[in-house]
């Protein structure tokens, strides 16, 4: 297992808001114990020279193996936070996004790894479902902005 800490910098991110209905495809988050704390949309880190849009399309050509479509607004999130003890400071950009690969929207669970090879799997999250659950959506803020977010 990687543990993570948050850089001791502010990060600037995108990450891509897809939608199959009213549930929101969002990766899992786990604390260094492997309990899953928490979901976050598929994104990353903007690279320098990279434009937001430029970013976000790259993120799910490396993650998901697919191309996408900008089809929202962007809005700017900023996030401070605590993991285990170390603060992390970041600003995230988000858009809704439709996703080339069709069939993503049919697999319940889509496993992937990220570009340092830790394995990671997205699913797609209701509302009810995490509230009942008891897991938190990153980063703080989101929920506010996803007013579409019904069930």
């Amino acid at each position: 297992m990687t543990v993570w800490r948050p850089p001791q910098q502010i990060r600037v991110k995108v990450i891509g808001l897809a939608w199959r209905e009213n549930r929101l495809l969002a990766a899992e988050v786990e604390d260094d114990s492997g309990r899953i704390k928490g979901v976050r949309p598929l994104g990353g880190s903007i690279e320098f020279g990279e434009t937001r849009e430029q970013a976000l399309h790259r993120e799910f050509n490396e993650e998901l193996e697919t191309a996408i479509r900008i089809v929202g607004s962007w809005h700017l999130l900023e996030n401070i936070f605590e993991h285990h003890g170390a603060i992390g400071h970041e600003f995230i950009f988000a858009a809704d996004v439709e996703l080339a690969d069709k069939t993503l929207y049919d697999r319940d669970e889509i496993r992937y790894c990220e570009l340092d090879e830790t394995a990671a799997t997205a699913r797609w999250f209701g509302r009810v479902m995490l509230r009942d659950a008891g897991i938190d959506l990153y980063p703080t803020g989101l929920e506010k902005l996803l007013s579409r977010w019904l069930d």
